[in-house]
């Protein structure tokens, strides 16, 4: 599937991948289940109730910091809010930048799919130029809804996911570590699994 090639290349560190899949009983059922899931994954701001209890809380705002609800666009922000200590670059969140935004149709209509690619940021409402995340600016997150035929797909492709230790502040640095190992022994992959099944549900 074309939108495979979204995902950028793994160089370094770990990476991760979930998905999950249903079946629509007929092709109208399937388009419609695709509309509907789209609609979600540009949701953000209901991506916490979609994953349920335990899990982050996110805000979609624009490229100041600000809280908004329209259509996303490359520029935006994601401000997450994930159980425990919080990033002090980022006045206690996590920040990722909407880098971009890529839709696949086939001309036959048998396929199509849409995703979105996020990278850790600075705080878009602070002065400081580093990132505010427990990952390193290599990592992505690319979050991917597609159909094909009457198959439903929602993934979730993490890429290069190194700890952020490029910061200024001994605090965030052990929290960054700290962070970053639990997501990679496992609330990374709790976290999105819920999601795409929140999505698809």
């Amino acid at each position: 599937m074309p939108a495979q090639t979204s995902i950028p290349q793994q160089h370094i560190g770990d990476q991760t991948d979930t998905s999950f899949s249903v079946m629509a009983d007929t092709d109208k059922k399937a388009a419609g289940l695709f509309k509907i899931a789209t609609d979600r994954l540009f949701d953000v701001n209901n991506w916490s109730r979609l994953s349920g209890i335990g899990s982050a809380s996110f805000l979609h705002t624009d490229e100041n910091g600000n809280q908004v609800e329209r259509a996303l666009k490359p520029g935006d922000h994601f401000r997450i809010d994930i159980p425990g200590p919080g990033s002090q670059a980022g006045g206690g969140y996590d920040w990722v930048k909407v880098e971009k935004i890529d839709k696949h149709l086939n001309s036959c209509a048998e396929w199509e799919a849409i995703s979105i690619t996020v990278r850790p940021a600075p705080d878009p409402s602070g002065g400081d130029d580093k990132a505010a995340h427990f990952f390193s600016e290599q990592a992505t997150s690319t979050f991917i809804v597609q159909r094909e035929n009457r198959k439903l797909t929602a993934e979730v492709h993490g890429r290069n996911e190194l700890p952020n230790t490029d910061t200024d502040n001994p605090l965030d640095a052990f929290r960054n570590k700290a962070v970053a190992a639990v997501a990679l022994t496992g609330f990374s992959a709790f976290q999105w699994k819920q999601l795409v099944k929140g999505i698809l549900s």
